[in-house]
């Protein structure tokens, strides 16, 4: 793809397909029990310990998964079918949230085994959503990725949304329990909808081979035994490749990197927002709530407008749209009025949507099918390096200096962004120097 210009999105066509309305709604379903497990658990978190660090300690152990798991599971992608993989970590995750859940309602759960749930639905998490990425890759025509990405984002920020309108209430209602009922139930629904997406096995090297289109005999085909000679070597050989190819394309690299630096800001600033909420705004989990809400109204905007905005200027829209971010970041533990923090919020979403539709697309348009997956799983495990060392530094200064000093750090990160985005703009080439 080159960053200048991209096609025209056909909504209809994207929509047409009977593989992508199901896609489109499993993600959605997913994103609003998603949401309001990770909205629950923090404020949970901070309301038994009073404490960022601790806020900080638990977004750590979602992400820390994602600098191990990813390896193999980016090669697990590119070996697979990726719907019966993604298919497996649903109902993992299903099972998992619901076993806590019990737990919480009958009054027996303790903090550890809260921590535990994180955990494991962070490592589930490392590989779905780099499963998820490349299955767009799979069921979308080469020239509508723009408008897949930004519908995609939709449906992941639009069941936030809705995530954000009812933790509040669950949350006050239910508990904890009850919102975690909600989000193993999702899980499942999740599932099904990747279930009912095609039929029979579909290789990733196989789908590389013939193209765009999945021909009738792949669709039924049984699932095929896997040959290796040396599994730990096939594995080896696989890493490597990926490996040489980013080296090769620092295009690729470089969206990568704007892309990771984004997530890892995104995901590290919930130990702040938790914490801007009680101790600046004087909300409390209807204020977070109303927040969340804010900020993915802004994304679903963002999605929507994505094609007709930065169909002629995408790499300075890109820049524009990670400058926002840092400066915003740093502005916000300035603001006093929950309004105001919900509008700026909005704002945020809106860049976020824009960052991660331009980069994905760039990406997916460039990056071979076969190579897809590893792809995916490196830029994640430096988005989740980031997001580590970002949780524990910002719950740090937030409770030991101040907010306004933790916000500061969090906006440097955002620079780093901003930098890497200037960097694909100046590597810019088109799409046949990567793929000849």
């Amino acid at each position: 793809m080159d960053l200048a210009a991209h096609p025209k999105v056909d909504w209809k066509l994207l929509f047409s397909q009977r593989s992508f309305r199901y896609f489109f709604v499993g993600i959605f379903i997913s994103l609003f029990g998603s949401g309001m497990n990770f909205s629950g658990v923090t404020w949970h978190v901070l309301s038994a310990t009073h404490s960022t660090v601790s806020v900080g300690f638990t977004v750590i152990l979602y992400t820390l998964p994602g600098l191990i798991v990813p390896f193999l599971g980016g090669v697990l992608i590119d070996r697979s079918d990726r719907r019966y993989l993604g298919i497996a970590l649903d109902l993992a995750r299903g099972f998992l949230v619901l076993s806590v859940a019990a737990l919480v309602h009958f009054g027996h759960a303790q903090l550890w085994q809260i921590n535990t749930m994180v955990l494991l639905n962070g490592a589930g998490a490392a590989i779905y959503w780099a499963t998820v990425n490349a299955l767009v890759q799979e069921l979308i025509p080469p020239g509508q990725f723009v408008g897949a990405n930004s519908s995609v984002l939709i449906a992941v920020q639009a069941g936030l949304m809705l995530a954000g309108a009812f933790v509040g209430l669950v949350y006050e209602h239910a508990s904890l329990g009850g919102i975690l009922g909600i989000d193993g139930l999702t899980y499942l629904v999740s599932a099904f909808c990747l279930f009912r997406l095609r039929r029979g096995y579909f290789h990733p090297r196989h789908s590389e081979a013939v193209g765009d289109s999945i021909p009738d005999v792949l669709e039924t085909a049984p699932i095929p035994p896997i040959v290796e000679t040396s599994l730990a070597a096939g594995v080896l050989r696989d890493l490597r490749e990926g490996m040489r190819y980013l080296n090769k394309q620092p295009q690729v690299l470089a969206l990568g990197i704007t892309y990771a630096t984004m997530l890892a800001g995104v995901i590290s600033a919930n130990v702040l927002m938790v914490a801007l909420v009680k101790d600046i705004l004087h909300s409390g989990a209807k204020g977070y709530g109303l927040m969340q809400t804010g900020w993915a109204v802004g994304a679903v905007a963002g999605g929507l407008a994505a094609d007709p905005i930065a169909r002629r200027r995408p790499i300075t829209l890109l820049v524009v749209a990670m400058a926002i971010l840092a400066v915003g970041h740093a502005f916000l533990p300035f603001v006093t009025l929950l309004a105001q923090a919900v509008a700026l919020l909005a704002l945020f979403g809106g860049c976020r949507a824009l960052g991660a539709v331009l980069t994905q697309s760039a990406i997916m348009s460039i990056v071979p099918r076969r190579l897809m997956g590893r792809t995916q799983s490196a830029f994640s495990v430096i988005s989740t390096t980031l997001q580590v060392a970002m949780s524990f530094s910002l719950g740090w200064i937030g409770q030991h200096v101040n907010l306004t000093v933790a916000f500061g750090v969090l906006a440097l990160l955002y620079t780093g962004a901003v930098l890497a985005a200037l960097r694909a703009g100046a590597l810019n080439r088109p799409v046949s120097e990567f793929t000849a």
